[in-house]
């Protein structure tokens, strides 16, 4: 049995953060068959999402294998990075009442852990087995391991119940080993499992290009689209604005109407809340200096370049100093845009550094 400190310690490398158009999640890399397991609902019908983790910055990585019956995916893991391994334990000697960890993303944020118990380990769902627990899996938890105590995958977790008290469910792991054995020897290439006939569906025996040769279903490679899917409205000109930029759109997104760059040192988020009709940039630069002696002097710089400065603002949030930009959607468009986000791009590095020179601020820790 394994200490939970040290479970958790040693899944923090492993666990993947996932993004897409339309939302994120997360995953967990396994050495044995080398390929980061996730939700197929994580991966939402993309063949190309954005990964991220504690040992790699941010990259692309390709969907090679979709199961929707399972609710599995299978995603290319990162090149000459050394990911530690966890192993997929026994469903078979788990009980009800076993303690579990459950592992992700929630809510965006970078990693958490919650703990609970299993409530039955083979609630029937759609005619599989479900694991029942009572340990919080909530929005960006999809795709992230179940862990026992001995530190061994035993579930993924999968779906809440919404309205329902920590009432979460995981897909057990026998379900999990099967798929990826199937997928084995296909590694590399596009492949579907059949929601009917659970048959491995291949660019190499797919009938007619959209039917299981097996029995028929029509059933969907994880093949990328010949044009890039592009978002409708403001979320598509912030695009169009990012791209004028340099910036590559794909890796900055982070679910819907949310984006990430960094410019320099600095990380810039960038959001759209169609409920209020606002855009907003928010650049996080360095955090306040340790020196007491040197937060009046900041404080008083901060206010006057405030004077100075027009559409943007300095701000303090908590530790963070923060450089944010609003645009009224209406207001905004391609070019009012581009010279919006440029001067915040621009002005982030170097705020950021005349920051840390000049008034002692400290490096912002990375999330």
């Amino acid at each position: 049995m394994m200490e939970i400190r040290n479970i958790i310690e040693k899944y923090q490398a492993a666990v993947i953060q996932i993004a897409t158009q339309s939302g994120t999640g997360t995953g967990f890399y396994v050495r044995e068959f080398d390929v980061i397991v996730t939700n197929n609902h994580v991966v939402d019908n993309n063949a190309e999402v954005t990964i991220a983790g504690k040992l790699f910055d941010k990259e692309l990585s390709r969907v090679w294998y979709t199961d929707r019956k399972h609710d599995l995916a299978f995603l290319e893991a990162p090149g000459n990075i050394e990911l530690p391994e966890v192993r997929l334990g026994r469903y078979d000697q788990m009980k009800d009442g076993d303690e579990v960890l459950a592992i992700g993303h929630p809510y965006g944020l970078n990693y958490s852990a919650t703990q609970g118990v299993i409530s039955k380990v083979d609630r029937i769902r759609d005619g599989l087995k479900f694991i029942q627990i009572d340990a919080a899996i909530n929005p960006g938890n999809s795709g992230g391991p179940l862990v026992n105590k001995n530190g061994e995958v035993i579930g993924v977790n999968s779906f809440i119940i919404r309205g329902g008290d920590n009432l979460g469910f995981a897909l057990p792991v026998n379900y999990l080993r099967e798929a990826l054995l199937l997928y084995q020897s296909n590694k590399g290439k596009p492949a579907t499992r059949c929601t009917s006939c659970d048959f491995l569906v291949t660019a190499g025996n797919i009938d007619s290009e959209k039917y299981c040769p097996n029995c028929g279903t029509e059933v969907k490679l994880p093949e990328p689209p010949e044009k890039d899917t592009e978002p409708a409205g403001i979320a598509r000109v912030i695009e169009e604005i990012l791209k004028d930029l340099g910036k590559n759109v794909k890796l900055a997104r982070e679910g819907t109407n949310q984006w990430s760059v960094k410019e320099g040192s600095a990380k810039i988020r960038i959001s759209y809340n169609p409920e209020n009709f606002f855009v907003a940039a928010d650049a996080y630069l360095c955090q306040m200096p340790a020196d007491a002696a040197r937060i009046k002097p900041l404080y008083q710089f901060l206010l006057e370049e405030n004077y100075r400065l027009k559409g943007m603002a300095l701000s303090c949030v908590k530790q963070n100093i923060v450089l944010s930009c609003i645009i009224y959607d209406l207001d905004m468009t391609r070019e009012s845009g581009n010279g919006s986000f440029h001067g915040i791009f621009q002005k982030a590095d170097h705020y950021d550094d005349l920051l840390k020179d000049e008034y002692g601020c400290t490096e912002r820790p990375e999330e």
